[in-house]
């Protein structure tokens, strides 16, 4: 085994430390979710060796894409329970530290009129759900048949900055390798052995690999092909339309699309689903179609017609989706070392939490107060 001094990186005492590890556990991934499972293990056991590695600046990639929009919301009981999670835990983030980037806002759900039932069993009771008929000026009318429901526990972030505050934070107790691949995992009696740019290589007791869209990276495809997770083109388009103070996200519950105001960078955006699959975070292209405008537009044109010639840009990514709508946190190797944590579908801001204290359940060295409470 060969220990770099800056991989070994250490403060306190190690919880559960292994002979002849390096760092107790390390996190493949420093996006939204690899940083708050990096925080979620320091909450439970603070003298734990951690590292957490990326290929890029933490936060970048889909995180630094992301609409980051959170709703109370789930199509399954799994999701519903996520989202639960979630909710409490940036509802308690936004209260103890008002500063961070997260913005409550009102939320207006469009539907047909016929829809209340189902609506009532996938919104959480936390959004509180109530038929209006006063509509946002964004929607000024609906399609025959539709209507309007309100409600609360709505909020949206900038990722990107919310996931360098958090990592800014971590820093005195966790270690970050920044524009560090890992190009080989393999398990070893000691632990799992990463092997990184420039030849470096990091032993590790476990390893949470949060890879976001990069499902496909040669160190782990094997590892991780049998979970089933694909990845899609996610396509978000700018509003060049400076919103109100007041004005609300409106979520199109059939078309899974939303209209959310951006109040932080002075316009709206406008997310809808594209369905281009099976896409490569390394080659997809970035730039907003002919085609993607148009299907924007046409949405546009149905709700919110005075919008829809603002529409001239956006962003464009990937994230992965996890087989029926259910992200995925579970273990990839028998000894239960190297555990997947991610395939939110789109809604890795809006699950993250609770993924990340899903992902620390796994380490069997770390205390489970999620766990003691159900």
């Amino acid at each position: 085994m060969t220990t770099d001094t800056a991989v070994g990186h250490h403060l306190g005492t190690a919880h559960g430390s292994g002979t002849g590890t390096d760092t107790d556990v390390a996190v493949v991934g420093a996006g939204i979710l690899g940083v708050l499972t990096a925080r979620e293990i320091l909450a439970r056991a603070p003298g734990t060796r951690v590292t957490v590695l990326d290929r890029d600046l933490a936060g970048s990639g889909a995180t630094r894409r992301s609409a980051g929009l959170h709703f109370p919301r789930g199509a399954r009981a799994e999701v519903r329970e996520l989202a639960s999670e979630s909710q409490r835990f940036y509802a308690d983030l936004h209260a103890a530290r008002p500063d961070l980037p997260i913005h409550p806002l009102g939320m207006t759900v469009v539907a047909p009129g016929s829809a209340a039932e189902h609506l009532a069993e996938v919104y959480l009771p936390e959004a509180g759900l109530r038929r209006t008929g006063e509509l946002p000026p964004a929607v000024p009318a609906l399609p025959e048949g539709y209507a309007a429901w309100e409600g609360d526990g709505c909020q949206y972030a900038d990722v990107h900055a919310l996931t360098q505050h958090l990592a800014a934070g971590l820093r005195p107790a966790a270690a970050f390798h920044e524009g560090v691949a890992v190009t080989r995992i393999a398990t070893t009696a000691a632990g799992v052995r990463l092997t990184l740019t420039g030849g470096a290589t990091l032993t590790a007791g476990h390893v949470v690999l949060a890879p976001g869209p990069w499902l496909a990276d040669p160190a782990w495809a094997e590892l991780v092909a049998p979970l089933g997770a694909r990845v899609k083109k996610v396509v978000a388009l700018h509003i060049e339309v400076p919103p109100a103070p007041g004005d609300r996200a409106v979520v199109f519950h059939e078309e899974d699309a939303f209209l959310l105001p951006f109040h932080h960078r002075g316009h709206w955006l406008f997310s809808y689903t594209c369905q281009e699959w099976d896409v490569d975070p390394a080659t997809v292209e970035s730039c907003v179609t002919a085609g993607h405008l148009g299907e924007a537009r046409a949405l546009l044109d149905r709700y919110a017609p005075a919008l829809s010639a603002h529409c001239v840009s956006g962003r464009v990514f990937c994230d992965a989706y996890g087989p029926a709508g259910v992200p995925l946190v579970a273990p990839l190797t028998e000894d239960g070392r190297l555990v997947f944590a991610g395939a939110a579908n789109g809604s890795g801001y809006r699950l993250a939490p609770a993924l990340a204290a899903r992902a620390a359940d796994l380490i069997p060295s770390l205390p489970s107060p999620r766990k003691a409470t159900t």
